[in-house]
């Protein structure tokens, strides 16, 4: 492979680590064609993209990229592909789900949430990380909860009240 090549593979992933909120360093060799393929359909139906590199260009590109990953240097050994996504815990959902019917892939490394989680031993901890918008439907359910309570008990009161006006009407015809 030529320098410039070279050069324009680092340039382009330092772009998509600069540009995803999460990515997710992971092993999937050994897989056969047919899974290889399997799983990326299913990471393109999932909004999530996914690249074979090389370990050295990846390096390099995580070194100039904006994120502060130095603990992930020493995983980048064997064969590696990285996933990027806009949800923190969608890889970790596929990944695990894949993995029902494979072995692979396996995770290296992630950046989520801008921490970084290293080792296959964290998938179980990524999946449970809830992405911003579930904690905001959270919040918002909490919110509307005492509200939902006050109003039901207002509406109550008001069909009560409704129903004595109407007894009261009625007797006096």
């Amino acid at each position: 492979m030529r320098r410039e090549d070279k050069l324009k593979i680092i340039d382009n992933l330092t772009e998509d680590i600069n540009k995803s909120a999460h990515f997710y360093i992971t092993d999937i060799s050994e897989l056969n064609a047919g899974d290889t393929s399997d799983l990326r359909r299913t990471c393109f139906k999932k909004d999530i993209k996914l690249i074979v590199v090389k370990n050295t260009l990846l390096k390099k590109a995580l070194e100039s990229s904006d994120k502060n990953v130095d603990e992930v240097y020493d995983i980048l050994k064997n064969s590696t592909s990285i996933m990027f996504s806009e949800t923190g815990n969608l890889p970790a959902k596929l990944i695990k789900e894949f993995r029902a019917e494979h072995e692979r892939p396996v995770l290296k490394a992630a950046y989520v949430e801008e921490s970084v989680y290293i080792g296959d031993e964290q998938l179980d901890t990524l999946v449970n990380i809830k992405s911003k918008d579930e904690l905001v439907a959270d919040i918002i359910a909490l919110l509307q909860s005492p509200m939902n309570i006050v109003i039901s008990s207002l509406k109550s009161g008001a069909n009560i009240l409704h129903g004595v006006l109407e007894t009261l009407s009625n007797k006096e015809s």
